[in-house]
């Protein structure tokens, strides 16, 4: 700013500058400041539209050049505006619930199988069919124990299915999962015939399952053919069957 050559003051005199001329020479300032600090690219409120001029989203002004708006950045209106928009999103983070983030399925690495025993068995009084599974989990994790379930050949995506038989399917972490192809009969659970137990101090896992036999049974007789029936119609006549 010249304050030696104003308009309605002697060369040399140094006189007081207006308030208007002050305003202007700090604009200029901060233009030039931000010009060189600034990335307006990083602004989420810079935006220039289609007509070659530039907007600030958050106050709504229109700029003819990216200085124009680096200054009204420093200015008074936007700086308020600013102070509001932190003051709103603060109060919405407090409201609204925080979303939960799931990191997913845990993953666990595998060490391999486990090392298992099945021993065919037969009950001496109903000469019943059984299978005794006896598998062994030395690195068992802790507080984990193991977990089985009955799975059907159509769920399998190894063998082809085959409806003669289902699979039996144990998990422990961190070995990873074992199945057994058994015969597809039903389970008998009656009683202590469907057992299994996890030894905490072996570490071995031990099932027993009882096959219940098949039972022949005759299909149902066809129905006998239908006798004459006489059908009447409004219009008259009838029509046999």
């Amino acid at each position: 700013m010249d304050f030696q050559n104003r308009v309605g003051h002697k060369f040399g005199t140094m006189g007081p500058a207006t308030d208007q001329e002050i305003a202007m020479d700090r604009r200029e300032r901060l233009r030039k400041l931000a010009l060189e600090t600034i990335d307006l690219s990083k602004d989420p409120y810079f935006l220039r539209n289609h007509l070659g001029s530039y907007e600030c989203k958050l106050c709504l002004t229109l700029h003819t050049n990216e200085g124009s708006y680096l200054a009204h950045t420093q200015g008074k209106k936007h700086q308020i505006n600013l102070a509001r928009r932190a003051v709103k999103e603060k109060q919405d983070a407090t409201i609204q619930p925080q979303p939960k983030t799931s990191s997913g399925p845990r993953k666990t690495v595998k060490i391999g199988r486990p090392g298992y025993r099945v021993t065919k068995e037969r009950d001496p009084d109903s000469q019943q069919k059984a299978l005794l599974f006896e598998i062994e989990y030395p690195e068992i994790a802790e507080k984990v124990k193991p977990r089985h379930r009955f799975m059907s050949a159509y769920e399998q995506k190894i063998e082809p299915p085959d409806a003669k038989f289902q699979y039996l399917c144990l998990a422990c972490e961190p070995y990873e999962t074992i199945a057994f192809k058994v015969p597809n009969m039903e389970i008998d659970k009656e009683g202590t015939k469907f057992y299994s137990n996890w030894d905490a101090t072996r570490k071995v896992f031990t099932m027993q399952v009882f096959f219940k036999d098949r039972e022949m049974q005759e299909l149902p007789s066809l129905p006998t053919r239908a006798g004459t029936t006489q059908l009447a119609f409004h219009g008259g006549g009838s029509f046999v069957r």
